[in-house]
């Protein structure tokens, strides 16, 4: 199956309608839970629940194990991962704004709806660190491929805004994910401090009581650095290079507590569910995003910039899907001296974020996903889908 472009950019119309109804894929928000509480992933406890409600499979009120699964689901929630996701907009109804639209996630003060097709970000001032970023991208043939269209800067009453593309335009009751790249989503220069402090030794030990040295025990406090690269380890982050930061499917709310999906089958089980085991709808998604490897690897932006904390944001309805690189508040020009090539492991003063590393394991993720979905025409190795598709084996 092949994928033609329509006018709207870096959004696909498949050639095979795709009809989803929530019904299609199986009770999401159980499924998610249960990944995150269930290390055995025993699904046939799953009870179907037609409202995405509460978890169905039975927690004992004696069975202490469970009751810690619980309490550990919660508090590692509450380490407030990352900054938040990235502000998208989704169609829901709201007074605040024309009916029909939500923010996922993020601040909400910080998006406005604007002219028909674009939305207004605000910054901090023409010189805001994203305005800068946004300026270098437009001026690069292959960045500027990859990004929500960069309409320019402008101030009204007293504040600053970013005008770009409404990724949303044009989208029927779209499902959405969005994801966070990165082995690390933190600036070096927000973990230079040294100093020792006794609040986020206590977050940490909330969440994970073994997780401090004896040293760190016996003096009750640890670096900021410390603290954050524990962060990074509770979520894919460290080791995928991404995290899915939240979602909403077609007809339902915004799923917004999926940060700690962490496993192998955790990532994988979340994303095939997202797709609704729809083989075309992957391939189309695989061939994006080997799309925005090639052009993020051809990009002289790209080869200058470090990119923290930014997020592929994925997007699909019955007709048409989209994905995109969005956010970039936390992108820095590197000095003449470093070079990186984004998939490298980050020791301090490298400057590696892992973007690249994050979209191969994606890809790679996909690739298995169309290799285990059903009505394919032929069977399908992972290996050689690999071979073809990841030209970096990782």
């Amino acid at each position: 199956m092949t994928t033609t472009f329509i006018d709207r950019p870096m959004a696909w119309k498949s050639n095979q309608r795709l009809k989803f109804t929530q019904n299609d894929c199986i009770n999401l928000k159980t499924l998610w839970k249960m990944l995150i509480l269930n290390d055995n992933h025993e699904k046939e406890d799953i009870k179907s629940n037609d409202n995405f409600g509460l978890i169905a499979h039975t927690v004992n009120e004696g069975n202490s194990e469970n009751n810690m699964s619980l309490l550990k689901f919660f508090a590692i929630n509450a380490l407030e991962l990352s900054a938040p996701a990235s502000p998208v907009l989704l169609q829901q109804q709201q007074k605040t704004i024309p009916s029909g639209w939500l923010q996922l996630a993020g601040h909400p003060e910080s998006i406005e709806l604007s002219a028909n097709g674009t939305v207004r970000k605000r910054i901090s001032g023409i010189d805001d660190s994203e305005a800068i970023a946004y300026r270098g991208i437009s001026k690069d043939s292959h960045a500027s491929k990859i990004v929500p269209r960069f309409l320019g800067v402008t101030e009204s009453n007293g504040e600053t805004y970013l005008e770009l593309q409404d990724l949303l335009h044009g989208f029927k009751d779209p499902a959405v994910m969005d994801i966070k790249m990165g082995r690390r989503t933190f600036l070096e220069s927000e973990v230079t401090n040294t100093k020792l402090r006794s609040d986020l030794y206590k977050k940490m030990i909330s969440v994970a009581p073994n997780e401090p040295t004896d040293e760190e025990h016996a003096r009750g406090s640890i670096t900021k650095l410390r603290y954050m690269l524990f962060r990074e380890q509770m979520s894919s982050s460290s080791s995928k290079g991404f995290r899915i930061e939240a979602l909403r499917m077609k007809g339902s709310s915004p799923i917004t507590d999926l940060k700690t999906v962490k496993s192998d089958t955790e990532v994988y089980e979340t994303i095939a569910q997202f797709l609704c085991d729809k083989r075309h709808l992957t391939k189309d998604l695989l061939e994006r995003l080997k799309q925005i490897r090639q052009y993020i690897e051809q990009s002289k932006f790209f080869q200058r910039h470090e990119i923290v904390g930014s997020s592929i944001f994925i997007v699909y309805d019955e007709d048409h899907i989209g994905a995109w690189l969005i956010d970039f508040a936390k992108s820095r020009q590197l000095d003449e001296n470093i070079k990186i090539d984004h998939r490298r492991n980050w020791i301090p003063g490298n400057c590696e974020e892992g973007l690249l590393y994050g979209v191969d394991q994606l890809i790679n993720i996909l690739v298995d996903i169309i290799a285990d979905q059903p009505n394919s025409a032929l069977p399908i190795k992972r290996r050689s889908l690999r071979e073809k598709y990841l030209h970096i084996s990782k």
